[in-house]
């Protein structure tokens, strides 16, 4: 692990059917290798609709979506209102640069105290299980490769923490139901920078490490891991 850093949880959010807005909640509690419990996207294989339709067999590495709410303030200052969970994310954080993580970075929520919901991060085995049983280009191979060497580095910790954990996987790929929702706000969120690559701004993928409750006012940390890093692709 190369650096630490340190964000907030602004919002918490989850649904149990298909919606593109997630209606906020007091609390959301993380299943290992699932997602968030009750929340339509939770599961060991791929659940988002798009991506059921193209191969049901794909491993799920969408189980958690989160955003940084100072996006909202950015297309905000552009005349895009959008509430918490508005692009139907399950944690909206403050402080911390999503974007700017390296795939395989681990976030830990909250207190490291017994009153918070312990789970071995055995089931998050499964999304790995999944990902041999499928078929996978190369970019989500390198990704399962590096979620993999995360699941692992959690089994070696050893040191009891009982903190609710995702691992972050990739970027969220913005699609036209974002223009439908805000007409005009797909180009806020997905562009090209100076050398024509794709820049995509609507917020990280992740899968569970270890279970528990997140609520508002969470504080949060994000392990980086040891270089050589690898970007975030679209997953």
């Amino acid at each position: 692990m190369s650096a630490v850093l340190q964000g907030g949880v602004a919002a918490v959010s989850c649904n149990d059917v298909y919606s593109f807005s997630k209606p906020n909640r007091g609390r959301i509690v993380l299943v290992p290798g699932l997602g968030v419990e009750g929340d339509i996207h939770a599961g060991v294989t791929v659940r988002h609709r798009s991506r059921v339709a193209a191969d049901p067999s794909q491993p799920n590495l969408r189980q958690v979506h989160l955003i940084q709410s100072e996006l909202f303030g950015e297309v905000g200052a552009k005349g895009y209102e959008v509430p918490d969970g508005g692009l139907g994310e399950n944690v909206t954080t403050v402080g911390l640069d999503l974007l700017g993580l390296p795939c395989g970075t681990v976030l830990r929520f909250g207190l490291n105290a017994p009153v918070r919901q312990a789970v071995e991060p055995g089931s998050a085995l499964d999304v790995l299980a999944a990902a041999r049983r499928a078929v996978l280009d190369d970019d989500i191979a390198g990704t399962v490769a590096v979620v993999g060497e995360a699941i692992a580095a959690e089994f070696e910790r050893g040191d009891g923490d009982t903190r609710p954990a995702v691992v972050i996987t990739g970027l969220r790929n913005p699609c036209a139901q974002i223009n439908r929702f805000r007409p005009g706000l797909l180009k806020e969120v997905l562009g090209r920078d100076e050398q024509g690559g794709v820049v995509r701004k609507a917020g990280v993928m992740a899968v569970v490490l270890r279970g528990g409750e997140i609520r508002p006012g969470d504080v949060f940390v994000a392990e980086v891991p040891a270089r050589p890093h690898r970007a975030l692709t679209k997953v």
